[in-house]
């Protein structure tokens, strides 16, 4: 499949459009929604007319009547000392501040600037203080702050501080911007929105300029990356490189872009209603890097489940990266419209109250989701495997998003909610590396002490000598006195793929202790009652006494392997037997 690429042309045309069309002056705020709250506080706090309430209302209003060419009306942002009381010279020391803001002057962008009527509590100036710029003239670094003052009515508005303006009061109007100087005159006798229309040109063509630097400065980057370090060019660095190119190069353009225009002294005016769309790209690219990364780990994450053979993992991958692109568009559309000014509290309490609603609705799907969410991370289980869940004993058949099926030993099939499924307990038993051998042998009372050492003996030299069966700790015991037997326990790990292949090891090790036994001159006991009439031939006296001379010689020379025995006995024994054993249609 062939991948499409848009000419540069096409994006830098959108944005443009998009950057010019955001940029059109609005003196007005549509808010989503006002609480109660903010009702009631709308009643208590008469409105100021100049919207001097909050430090961005009086920010906002400055620059709007410094557009608008109404000095009179930004001189009442002013708290003016003592010594300067006539209207000029309120308006000059405007023209002033005007200037020196668009000099390399810098200003918070709106978003940035408190909306509260206190202000900011958080940072580290007084409670009635806030700082929203900088000038520097004649290299002289200046803060402007905002003051929070008491009106006619008793009620708080926030003006640019005495001190302030007494520091800048002092300061000549300097030469015209460089912007101004570069631009021919006719085109600053046109103003759009108190801006002249040759600074908004050279604002949008420094956009296509600063994209077009980020461009360039990212990709060489990356040419000698990829010269330098040929690991960028594999999975998974290569999709990484790839999800983060595009939002690196709008976040270093919106940089350059800000750079740019301070130092060829754009007027504040401009730059602030620019200000909000910086933020938004700079919200925009981080989306898009998200949205990307989203991409990148569904992708290889879905490679990777289907690697390992659980398609049930690709769909919970699938549910979760569309999941994960709606949240990043939801909070997209919610830090966008914040940075714009428009309030949306009520819509995140919307937000959150709808959620909480959703979730106690879907409780239940959120629960057997979660769990297969557990299933798929944990893994206590995959499908085939033969487990046991709670009082059910099957096979995993298939483990979906909200169920998991098991086939049971009836050949039936039980269909277990994920979220019951991995709040209970599992017992998987394909997960086994050994399988246990435990069997205990019944003697006849008339077995005397010497063939018990026998058959102590010689079925140990059957379990150490079984090339299937686990050293450690394999063990056979004498282990007490029963109601009609004397009993023998016996101890092993097996070594087996499989049930069957246990099943069939633990036939084979059966069927020789059954030999032992034979030659041991014994036999098991029943719960029964012998009574004997006449003759009874009983047990049999040679294989007693056969058995009995072994032990004897084993005493004589003191090779009794009672309680244990030695490692050089043991290993003299190991892989003896065969196995398969001889006259098996599958032995060798």
């Amino acid at each position: 499949m062939k991948r499409e690429f848009k000419p540069f042309y096409v994006k830098f045309i959108f944005l443009i459009a998009f950057l010019f069309i955001s940029s059109i002056p609005a003196n007005a705020q549509f808010p989503l929604g006002n609480s109660q709250n903010n009702e009631a506080d709308a009643q208590e706090i008469p409105e100021d007319i100049l919207g001097r309430r909050t430090p961005r209302g009086t920010v906002t209003g400055f620059i709007n009547a410094v557009a608008g060419q109404n000095y009179n009306r930004a001189s009442r942002y002013l708290n003016f000392p003592g010594n300067i009381t006539s209207e000029e010279e309120k308006e000059r020391v405007v023209l002033v501040l005007q200037r020196l803001f668009d000099q390399k002057g810098s200003m918070l962008p709106y978003y940035l600037i408190s909306d509260d009527p206190k202000g900011k509590t958080d940072d580290d100036f007084e409670p009635k203080l806030e700082k929203v710029g900088s000038v520097s003239p004649d290299d002289e670094l200046i803060e402007i702050f905002l003051k929070r003052h008491d009106d006619e009515t008793g009620n708080g508005i926030w003006l640019f501080s005495a001190e302030t303006v007494e520091a800048i009061s002092s300061v000549s109007l300097q030469n015209s911007a460089f912007v101004d100087q570069i631009i021919p005159g006719f085109l600053n006798k046109y103003l759009w929105g108190g801006v002249p229309a040759g600074q908004w040109i050279v604002a949008l063509l420094l956009i296509g300029l600063s994209y077009l630097i980020s461009f360039l400065i990212i990709s060489s980057i990356i040419f000698l990356l990829k010269k330098l370090w040929k690991r960028i060019r594999e999975e998974p660095i290569s999709g990484i490189i790839t999800a983060v190119k595009l939002p690196l190069k709008l976040y270093v353009a919106v940089w350059i872009f800000v750079a740019f225009s301070r130092n060829l002294e754009l007027s504040i005016i401009l730059r602030q209603k620019f200000s909000a769309i910086t933020i938004i790209v700079g919200i925009v690219a981080v989306l898009i890097l998200l949205w990307r990364l989203s991409d990148f780990i569904g992708k290889f994450s879905q490679e990777k489940m289907l690697l390992r053979g659980n398609p049930a993992g690709v769909s919970i991958v699938l549910f979760l990266q569309r999941a994960a692109k709606i949240a990043i568009v939801i909070f997209g559309i919610i830090f966008s419209l914040g940075a714009i000014g428009i309030d949306v509290t009520t819509g995140l309490a919307a937000l959150g109250i709808g959620g909480i609603a959703l979730a106690l609705g879907a409780q239940k799907t959120i629960e057997n989701f979660v769990g297969s969410v557990t299933l798929i991370a944990d893994r206590p289980i995959r499908v085939g495997d033969f487990c046991r869940v709670g009082q059910i004993t099957g096979t995993i058949e298939k483990i979906g998003i909200r169920s998991t099926r098991i086939r049971t030993l009836d050949r039936t099939v039980v269909t277990i909610p994920n979220g019951a499924f991995s709040s209970d307990t599992i017992e998987n038993y394909a997960h086994r590396d050994r399988f246990r051998f435990i069997s205990v042998l019944n003697f006849r009372y008339e077995t005397s002490p010497d063939q018990l050492r026998y058959l102590l003996t010689e079925l140990r030299k059957v379990l150490y000598a079984h090339p299937k069966v686990y050293e450690e700790p394999a063990r056979i015991r004498f282990i007490g006195f029963g109601a009609h037997s004397l009993d023998i326990e016996i101890f092993a790990y097996l070594e087996a793929k499989d049930y069957n292949g246990f099943l069939e090891i633990r036939e084979d090790l059966m069927l020789r202790m059954m030999d032992v036994v034979d030659r041991s001159g014994t036999d098991f006991a029943f719960p029964s009652q012998t009574i004997y009439f006449g003759k009874d031939q009983g047990l049999s006296k040679e294989k007693t006494a056969e058995a009995e001379a072994v032990v004897e010689n084993l005493k004589k020379e003191r090779e009794m392997p009672l309680p244990q025995f030695t490692r050089e006995q043991i290993d003299a024994l190991k892989n003896k037997s065969s196995y398969p054993p001889e006259g098996s249609s599958t032995s060798i």
